[in-house]
Protein backbone atom coordinates (compact mmCIF):
# COMPACT_ATOMS: atom_id res chain seq x y z
CA UNK A 1 0.00 0.00 0.00
CA UNK A 2 1.42 3.45 -1.08
CA UNK A 3 1.86 6.46 1.38
CA UNK A 4 -0.60 8.94 0.89
CA UNK A 5 0.56 11.86 -1.00
CA UNK A 6 0.86 14.82 0.94
CA UNK A 7 3.62 16.18 3.05
CA UNK A 8 4.94 13.20 4.46
CA UNK A 9 2.48 13.13 7.59
CA UNK A 10 0.17 10.38 7.95
CA UNK A 11 -2.77 11.54 9.48
CA UNK A 12 -5.86 9.50 11.37
CA UNK A 13 -8.28 10.50 8.37
CA UNK A 14 -5.96 9.41 5.88
CA UNK A 15 -6.09 5.27 7.56
CA UNK A 16 -9.89 5.93 8.11
CA UNK A 17 -9.81 6.43 3.98
CA UNK A 18 -7.35 3.65 3.53
CA UNK A 19 -9.11 1.31 5.92
CA UNK A 20 -12.40 2.13 4.33
CA UNK A 21 -13.55 3.12 7.75
CA UNK A 22 -14.77 6.34 10.06
CA UNK A 23 -12.14 8.15 11.62
CA UNK A 24 -14.10 7.57 14.60
CA UNK A 25 -13.59 3.81 14.17
CA UNK A 26 -9.93 4.39 13.79
CA UNK A 27 -10.21 6.08 17.33
CA UNK A 28 -11.64 3.27 18.89
CA UNK A 29 -9.28 0.64 17.49
CA UNK A 30 -6.57 2.67 18.67
CA UNK A 31 -7.87 3.18 22.09
CA UNK A 32 -8.59 -0.51 22.35
CA UNK A 33 -12.44 -0.55 22.37
CA UNK A 34 -14.59 -3.09 20.54
CA UNK A 35 -15.50 -2.39 16.90
CA UNK A 36 -16.31 -5.36 14.52
CA UNK A 37 -13.66 -7.50 14.04
CA UNK A 38 -13.03 -7.03 10.19
CA UNK A 39 -12.50 -3.14 10.51
CA UNK A 40 -10.24 -3.58 13.48
CA UNK A 41 -8.31 -6.16 11.33
CA UNK A 42 -8.29 -3.29 8.25
CA UNK A 43 -7.65 -0.86 10.90
CA UNK A 44 -4.48 -2.68 12.12
CA UNK A 45 -3.33 -3.49 8.97
CA UNK A 46 -3.31 -0.15 7.41
CA UNK A 47 -1.63 1.88 11.03
CA UNK A 48 1.55 -0.76 10.22
CA UNK A 49 1.29 -0.26 6.36
CA UNK A 50 1.44 3.48 6.42
CA UNK A 51 3.69 3.71 9.56
CA UNK A 52 0.85 5.54 11.71
CA UNK A 53 2.04 7.18 15.17
CA UNK A 54 -0.63 8.69 17.21
CA UNK A 55 -0.56 11.96 18.85
CA UNK A 56 -0.25 11.70 22.24
CA UNK A 57 -1.54 15.54 23.08
CA UNK A 58 -4.67 14.61 20.94
CA UNK A 59 -4.59 10.99 22.16
CA UNK A 60 -4.78 12.13 26.15
CA UNK A 61 -7.40 14.35 25.15
CA UNK A 62 -9.63 12.00 23.22
CA UNK A 63 -9.54 9.76 26.31
CA UNK A 64 -9.97 12.52 29.00
CA UNK A 65 -6.68 12.79 29.95
CA UNK A 66 -4.64 15.21 31.20
CA UNK A 67 -1.03 13.91 31.97
CA UNK A 68 -1.37 16.18 34.75
CA UNK A 69 -1.06 15.13 38.48
CA UNK A 70 -2.50 16.93 41.68
CA UNK A 71 -0.67 17.42 44.85
CA UNK A 72 -2.64 18.85 48.02
CA UNK A 73 -0.22 20.07 50.40
CA UNK A 74 -1.59 21.58 53.60
CA UNK A 75 1.74 23.89 54.17
CA UNK A 76 3.95 25.06 51.50
CA UNK A 77 5.99 27.26 53.77
CA UNK A 78 7.15 24.19 55.81
CA UNK A 79 10.02 22.62 53.89
CA UNK A 80 9.25 19.21 54.87
CA UNK A 81 6.58 18.97 52.12
CA UNK A 82 8.91 20.40 49.28
CA UNK A 83 10.95 17.16 49.62
CA UNK A 84 7.71 15.08 49.13
CA UNK A 85 6.93 17.19 46.30
CA UNK A 86 10.50 16.54 45.00
CA UNK A 87 10.18 12.85 45.14
CA UNK A 88 6.58 12.53 43.32
CA UNK A 89 7.98 15.38 40.57
CA UNK A 90 11.18 13.74 39.72
CA UNK A 91 9.11 10.45 39.28
CA UNK A 92 6.08 11.56 37.78
CA UNK A 93 8.03 13.88 34.85
CA UNK A 94 10.33 10.95 33.76
CA UNK A 95 6.86 9.15 32.99
CA UNK A 96 5.68 12.71 31.14
CA UNK A 97 3.31 13.87 33.44
CA UNK A 98 3.44 17.38 35.21
CA UNK A 99 2.75 18.63 39.30
CA UNK A 100 -0.14 21.13 39.60
CA UNK A 101 0.15 21.71 43.29
CA UNK A 102 -2.40 23.31 46.04
CA UNK A 103 -1.90 24.75 49.07
CA UNK A 104 -5.04 23.50 51.38
CA UNK A 105 -3.89 24.83 54.69
CA UNK A 106 -6.33 22.99 57.45
CA UNK A 107 -9.85 24.34 56.96
CA UNK A 108 -10.51 24.83 53.20
CA UNK A 109 -9.22 21.11 52.30
CA UNK A 110 -11.72 19.55 50.85
CA UNK A 111 -12.54 23.01 48.41
CA UNK A 112 -8.85 22.61 47.32
CA UNK A 113 -8.95 18.84 46.80
CA UNK A 114 -11.53 19.53 44.00
CA UNK A 115 -9.91 22.40 42.24
CA UNK A 116 -7.07 20.75 41.69
CA UNK A 117 -8.99 17.32 40.50
CA UNK A 118 -10.69 18.54 38.27
CA UNK A 119 -7.88 19.56 36.26
CA UNK A 120 -5.51 16.02 36.67
CA UNK A 121 -6.14 12.73 36.08
CA UNK A 122 -5.03 11.92 39.74
CA UNK A 123 -4.13 13.34 43.17
CA UNK A 124 -2.15 13.09 45.91
CA UNK A 125 -3.24 14.32 49.35
CA UNK A 126 -0.72 15.05 51.52
CA UNK A 127 -1.30 14.69 55.39
CA UNK A 128 -5.03 15.57 55.46
CA UNK A 129 -6.39 16.90 58.53
CA UNK A 130 -9.71 15.94 57.63
CA UNK A 131 -11.90 13.57 60.14
CA UNK A 132 -11.94 9.97 58.86
CA UNK A 133 -15.40 10.11 57.53
CA UNK A 134 -15.02 13.38 55.71
CA UNK A 135 -11.99 11.96 54.10
CA UNK A 136 -13.93 8.91 53.03
CA UNK A 137 -16.62 11.18 51.46
CA UNK A 138 -14.18 12.92 49.36
CA UNK A 139 -12.03 10.21 48.32
CA UNK A 140 -15.18 8.63 46.52
CA UNK A 141 -15.16 11.62 44.31
CA UNK A 142 -11.50 12.03 44.16
CA UNK A 143 -10.39 8.79 42.72
CA UNK A 144 -7.50 7.87 41.69
CA UNK A 145 -6.14 9.25 45.20
CA UNK A 146 -2.93 8.40 46.65
CA UNK A 147 -2.91 9.61 51.12
CA UNK A 148 0.40 10.30 52.25
CA UNK A 149 1.01 10.40 56.12
CA UNK A 150 -2.24 9.29 56.93
CA UNK A 151 -4.08 5.95 58.64
CA UNK A 152 -7.51 6.02 57.58
CA UNK A 153 -8.96 2.41 57.66
CA UNK A 154 -11.99 3.18 56.22
CA UNK A 155 -11.03 5.40 53.59
CA UNK A 156 -10.97 3.56 50.44
CA UNK A 157 -7.89 4.74 48.96
CA UNK A 158 -3.74 3.54 49.30
CA UNK A 159 -2.37 5.35 51.91
CA UNK A 160 1.87 5.48 52.91
CA UNK A 161 3.28 7.19 55.72
CA UNK A 162 6.39 7.51 57.96
CA UNK A 163 6.67 5.05 60.92
CA UNK A 164 6.58 7.75 63.47
CA UNK A 165 5.79 5.80 66.43
CA UNK A 166 8.73 3.41 66.05
CA UNK A 167 10.92 6.37 65.61
CA UNK A 168 9.76 8.75 69.02
CA UNK A 169 10.29 5.21 70.92
CA UNK A 170 13.84 4.85 69.48
CA UNK A 171 14.19 8.61 69.66
CA UNK A 172 13.04 8.74 73.77
CA UNK A 173 15.12 5.76 74.45
CA UNK A 174 18.15 7.09 73.50
CA UNK A 175 17.37 10.19 75.47
CA UNK A 176 16.74 7.78 78.55
CA UNK A 177 20.36 6.07 78.04
CA UNK A 178 21.74 9.47 78.51
CA UNK A 179 19.88 9.82 81.68
CA UNK A 180 16.51 11.90 80.72
CA UNK A 181 13.27 11.29 82.67
CA UNK A 182 11.71 14.09 82.25
CA UNK A 183 10.62 14.18 78.79
CA UNK A 184 8.11 17.29 77.43
CA UNK A 185 6.52 16.56 73.92
CA UNK A 186 6.02 20.15 72.37
CA UNK A 187 2.87 18.82 69.78
CA UNK A 188 1.57 19.88 66.89
CA UNK A 189 -1.84 20.02 65.42
CA UNK A 190 -3.95 18.21 66.83
CA UNK A 191 -5.89 17.00 64.02
CA UNK A 192 -3.03 15.72 62.64
CA UNK A 193 -2.24 11.84 62.03
CA UNK A 194 1.24 12.08 62.73
CA UNK A 195 0.95 14.31 66.01
CA UNK A 196 -1.51 11.73 67.35
CA UNK A 197 0.86 8.30 66.76
CA UNK A 198 3.78 11.03 68.16
CA UNK A 199 1.69 11.57 71.43
CA UNK A 200 1.37 7.82 71.48
CA UNK A 201 4.54 7.24 71.24
CA UNK A 202 5.31 9.26 73.72
CA UNK A 203 2.71 8.20 76.49
CA UNK A 204 4.60 4.47 75.74
CA UNK A 205 7.76 5.93 77.18
CA UNK A 206 6.35 6.20 80.68
CA UNK A 207 6.18 2.26 81.03
CA UNK A 208 9.62 2.85 81.09
CA UNK A 209 9.82 5.35 83.64
CA UNK A 210 9.67 8.82 81.75
CA UNK A 211 7.68 11.92 83.02
CA UNK A 212 6.02 12.96 80.26
CA UNK A 213 4.72 16.79 80.20
CA UNK A 214 2.57 16.97 76.72
CA UNK A 215 2.16 20.45 75.56
CA UNK A 216 0.42 22.01 72.65
CA UNK A 217 3.26 24.05 70.69
CA UNK A 218 0.75 25.42 68.03
CA UNK A 219 1.98 27.36 64.37
CA UNK A 220 3.53 30.09 65.80
CA UNK A 221 6.38 31.47 67.19
CA UNK A 222 4.95 32.96 70.32
CA UNK A 223 2.92 29.83 71.08
CA UNK A 224 6.14 27.81 70.74
CA UNK A 225 7.63 30.20 73.41
CA UNK A 226 4.57 29.55 75.77
CA UNK A 227 4.89 26.01 75.71
CA UNK A 228 8.82 25.75 76.66
CA UNK A 229 7.89 28.12 79.38
CA UNK A 230 5.32 25.34 80.53
CA UNK A 231 8.10 22.26 79.55
CA UNK A 232 10.46 24.25 82.20
CA UNK A 233 8.61 25.04 84.91
CA UNK A 234 7.46 21.12 84.68
CA UNK A 235 11.26 20.59 85.42
CA UNK A 236 11.68 18.93 81.78
CA UNK A 237 15.64 18.10 80.95
CA UNK A 238 14.50 17.26 77.36
CA UNK A 239 11.99 18.94 75.11
CA UNK A 240 10.66 16.91 71.99
CA UNK A 241 9.40 19.09 68.90
CA UNK A 242 6.94 17.66 66.82
CA UNK A 243 8.91 19.00 64.14
CA UNK A 244 12.02 20.64 63.27
CA UNK A 245 10.36 24.08 62.47
CA UNK A 246 8.82 23.97 66.14
CA UNK A 247 12.27 23.06 67.38
CA UNK A 248 13.83 25.85 65.80
CA UNK A 249 11.79 28.24 67.50
CA UNK A 250 12.21 26.31 71.17
CA UNK A 251 15.84 26.50 70.14
CA UNK A 252 15.42 30.24 70.00
CA UNK A 253 12.95 30.92 73.19
CA UNK A 254 16.11 28.95 75.37
CA UNK A 255 18.56 31.31 74.19
CA UNK A 256 16.86 34.65 75.18
CA UNK A 257 16.09 32.66 78.81
CA UNK A 258 20.17 32.12 78.97
CA UNK A 259 19.47 28.37 79.04
CA UNK A 260 21.97 26.22 77.73
CA UNK A 261 21.70 23.47 75.02
CA UNK A 262 22.36 20.79 75.97
CA UNK A 263 23.94 21.31 78.96
CA UNK A 264 20.63 22.73 80.67
CA UNK A 265 18.18 20.93 78.49
CA UNK A 266 18.51 19.09 74.94
CA UNK A 267 15.92 19.74 72.06
CA UNK A 268 15.24 17.25 69.08
CA UNK A 269 13.34 17.88 66.00
CA UNK A 270 11.44 15.55 63.39
CA UNK A 271 11.75 15.18 59.15
CA UNK A 272 15.49 16.80 59.15
CA UNK A 273 14.56 19.45 57.22
CA UNK A 274 17.91 20.00 55.42
CA UNK A 275 18.40 23.15 57.78
CA UNK A 276 18.33 21.10 60.60
CA UNK A 277 22.21 20.73 60.64
CA UNK A 278 22.74 24.02 60.38
CA UNK A 279 20.72 25.21 63.79
CA UNK A 280 23.03 26.42 66.77
CA UNK A 281 23.73 24.03 67.72
CA UNK A 282 22.87 21.24 65.53
CA UNK A 283 19.27 20.06 66.18
CA UNK A 284 19.18 16.32 66.43
CA UNK A 285 16.20 15.22 64.96
CA UNK A 286 14.24 11.91 62.91
CA UNK A 287 15.15 11.94 59.61
CA UNK A 288 11.69 11.03 57.65
CA UNK A 289 12.63 10.37 53.97
CA UNK A 290 10.31 12.90 52.19
CA UNK A 291 12.30 12.20 48.87
CA UNK A 292 11.69 8.40 48.76
CA UNK A 293 7.90 9.11 50.10
CA UNK A 294 6.67 11.33 47.24
CA UNK A 295 8.48 8.85 44.64
CA UNK A 296 6.70 5.95 46.56
CA UNK A 297 3.10 7.69 46.00
CA UNK A 298 3.96 8.45 42.98
CA UNK A 299 4.25 5.17 42.11
CA UNK A 300 1.17 4.25 43.49
CA UNK A 301 -0.59 6.77 42.04
CA UNK A 302 0.98 5.58 38.42
CA UNK A 303 -0.52 1.91 39.01
CA UNK A 304 -3.56 3.19 39.87
CA UNK A 305 -4.08 5.06 36.63
CA UNK A 306 -2.83 1.90 34.79
CA UNK A 307 -5.78 0.39 36.26
CA UNK A 308 -4.13 -2.02 38.65
CA UNK A 309 -4.78 -2.35 42.46
CA UNK A 310 -3.09 -1.29 45.22
CA UNK A 311 -2.26 -2.06 48.98
CA UNK A 312 -4.29 -0.37 51.24
CA UNK A 313 -1.52 1.10 53.72
CA UNK A 314 2.52 0.90 53.36
CA UNK A 315 4.73 2.55 56.07
CA UNK A 316 8.75 3.40 55.95
CA UNK A 317 10.73 3.88 58.56
CA UNK A 318 12.74 6.91 59.97
CA UNK A 319 15.94 7.03 61.41
CA UNK A 320 17.35 8.88 64.43
CA UNK A 321 20.14 11.30 63.41
CA UNK A 322 22.01 12.43 67.00
CA UNK A 323 23.77 16.27 66.47
CA UNK A 324 24.92 18.28 69.22
CA UNK A 325 21.46 19.69 70.54
CA UNK A 326 21.63 16.34 72.65
CA UNK A 327 23.58 15.58 76.13
CA UNK A 328 23.15 13.99 79.06
CA UNK A 329 21.20 16.06 81.71
CA UNK A 330 22.05 18.92 83.71
CA UNK A 331 25.75 18.29 82.17
CA UNK A 332 26.71 14.92 83.59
Amino acid sequence: MARPKGTGTVTIRAVATAAGVSPATVSRVLAGKTVRPGSAERVRAVVEELGYRPNSSARDLAQGRTRTIGVSVPDLDNPYFTGILKGIGREAQASGFQLLVGDSGISSEDEVWRAVRQRCDGIVLCSPYASEAALAKAVTALSPVVIVNRCAPSVPAPQIAVDSHSAILELTGRLMRLGHRRLAYLAGPERSWSDRERRRAMESTRHFGAEVTTVAAGTGVEEVARAVDTALEAGATALIAFNDLIAFAALSRLRERGVRVPEDVSVTGFDDIPYARLAVPPLTSVHSPQVELGARAWHILRALLDGEQAEGFQTIDAEVRLRDSVGAPGGL
